[in-house]
C-alpha cells in the first residue's frame, strides 16, 4: 500500500522509558473523587495512565500527559469496597485484569447488574448512572480505557454529594476538589455541583440486563481472525486479531466487531503463541498497547537495540508514525486461551487505521501471495494483478 504518513517518528532510549509504564510505575491516589471519605468507599485507588481521566484531586499523579485521543487508568479497591454511582459524559470503557467486579447502574443502581469476570470487556452507555463494588480478591483492578481527551468530568448520583458533604467535601462548577477538612477553604464567588434534579434524572435512557450484556464482550465472545492482517502470511507475522471496539486496525473485510457504537477510540486483543507477533508496520495515529497474559518484546524503529519486553499488565504508549514491531515472547497459562500471550490494542479515533508495512514485509506477503486491495483489505496477489487463470 502507498504511504499516506509524511514523516518518520524514531524513538530515542529516553523517549521509550518515559512512554513506558510498567505495574511498577503505577501511582495510586487515594483522594481522587468525592466520595473518597464515604465508609465503603473509603480505600479506593484511582490510576491515571494515559491523560487525567476524570479524576477531581489536582495532585492526582498521570504519567502521560499528552494527548492521546482517550485517557486510560484504572480503579483499584480491596474487597467489598465500592465506587458510588455517577455519569460519563463520554465512553467508559472497563477492561477486567482480573478478579470479580458487581456492575450497577441507573439513579438508584437498581435498574440492573453484571458481575464482571477476568478478562471481560464492559462498554458502559454515556448518561447513565453506574458505580460497582469489588467481590473477588483484594488485588482486583478495573483497567478503564474513556473516550477523547477532555471527559467533561462526571455527574455524582445526587445521595453521594449529600454525604460527601457531611465529610467536609464538595465540588465546584470547574470540576475542583474542596477538602474543609484538610483545610481547604469554600472558594467565594465560585458555584458548587449541586445534585442533579430529579426531573432531569427521570429523563436518562434506562437500560435492561440484556442491553446491557450486549455491550460485553467475555472471553468466550471473542471471534479472533487469522487473516487480520498483511503479515499474516508469514513466520512471525501470525497474530490473531479480536474486534471488540470498532473496527481499527483490520484488514480483514470480513471482520466486525460486536460493539461498532462510536467512541472516539477502537480497541481490540491480540493474541499469539510464542514466537509470533505482528511484523513491522506504523500508522498516523498514537497508540497504546497493554499486556494482559505473557511476556512481549516491542521493537521500535526498526531497530533491535530499541526492544524493550513488557509483561502482564505493562503499557507502551507507541508515538503516531512510529514503526513498531510486536511478538510473544512467552504465553500466560491464565490467558484466556493457554499458552499464548494476550495484548489488548487501543488507536483513537472511529474510522478505520490504516497500516503501513514495511517495505520488507509488503514484498514478503506479496511472494507468498497477499497484497492490500485499494480498499485497505488483504486481497490474493493473483486477482489484484489481472493473473488468475482459469483452472
Amino acid at each position: 500500500m502507498t504511504s499516506t504518513i509524511d514523516s518518520e517518528q524514531n524513538i530515542d532510549s529516553s523517549e521509550i522509558q518515559r512512554r513506558t509504564i510498567r505495574r511498577t510505575d503505577w501511582v495510586p491516589c487515594n483522594s481522587a473523587f468525592i466520595d473518597c471519605r464515604t465508609p465503603g468507599s473509603d480505600k479506593k485507588e484511582n490510576y491515571a495512565f494515559v491523560g487525567p481521566g476524570v479524576s477531581q484531586n489536582p495532585n492526582q499523579y498521570v504519567n502521560l500527559t499528552e494527548p492521546h485521543g482517550f485517557n486510560t487508568g484504572a480503579a483499584g479497591m480491596p474487597n467489598g469496597i465500592s465506587n458510588n454511582l455517577h455519569l460519563h459524559f463520554t465512553a467508559e470503557v472497563f477492561i477486567n485484569l482480573g478478579g470479580e467486579f458487581r456492575l450497577r447502574w441507573g439513579a438508584d443502581g437498581k435498574q440492573g447488574e453484571y458481575i464482571a469476570k477476568d478478562g471481560d470487556i464492559i462498554s458502559v452507555p454515556t448518561w447513565i448512572f453506574r458505580g460497582f463494588t469489588n467481590e473477588g480478591p483484594d488485588e482486583g483492578i478495573l483497567y478503564t480505557v474513556l473516550g477523547r481527551d477532555d471527559t467533561g468530568g462526571i455527574i455524582w448520583g445526587p445521595s453521594v454529594l449529600r454525604e460527601a458533604e457531611s465529610y467536609g467535601l464538595y465540588l465546584t462548577a470547574d470540576n475542583r476538589l474542596i477538602d474543609t477538612v484538610a483545610g481547604d477553604e469554600l472558594p467565594e464567588g465560585v458555584a458548587l455541583i449541586k445534585p442533579m434534579q430529579q426531573h432531569f434524572i427521570d429523563e436518562l435512557t434506562t437500560y435492561t440486563p440484556e442491553q446491557m450484556r450486549s455491550r460485553v464482550v467475555q472471553p468466550g465472545d471473542r471471534i479472533y481472525s487469522q487473516h487480520a492482517l498483511l503479515c499474516n502470511a508469514l513466520p512471525g507475522g501470525r497474530a490473531e486479531l479480536s474486534l471488540v471496539i470498532g473496527y481499527g486496525m483490520s484488514e480483514d473485510r470480513r471482520q466486525v466487531p460486536p460493539i461498532h457504537e462510536p467512541h472516539s477510540f477502537n480497541l481490540a486483543w491480540l493474541r499469539a503463541v510464542p514466537g509470533e507477533g505482528v511484523l513491522r508496520h506504523r500508522h498516523d495515529r498514537p497508540q497504546v498497547v497493554l499486556v494482559k497474559s505473557g511476556r512481549w518484546a516491542l521493537t521500535l524503529n526498526g531497530d533491535a537495540s530499541t526492544t524493550l519486553e513488557l509483561g502482564p499488565s505493562d503499557s507502551f504508549s507507541v508515538p503516531a508514525n512510529s514503526w513498531r514491531e510486536f511478538r510473544c515472547l512467552e504465553g500466560g497459562e491464565a490467558a484466556a486461551t493457554p499458552g499464548t500471550g494476550e495484548l489488548l490494542v487501543i488507536n483513537p479515533g472511529d474510522d478505520r487505521v490504516r497500516l503501513e508495512w514495511a517495505p520488507e514485509v509488503a514484498a514478503a506477503a506479496h511472494d507468498a501471495g497477499w497484497v492490500i486491495d485499494p480498499n485497505g483489505y488483504v486481497a490474493p496477489t493473483a486477482v489484484m494483478e489481472g493473473a488468475a487463470e482459469d483452472d
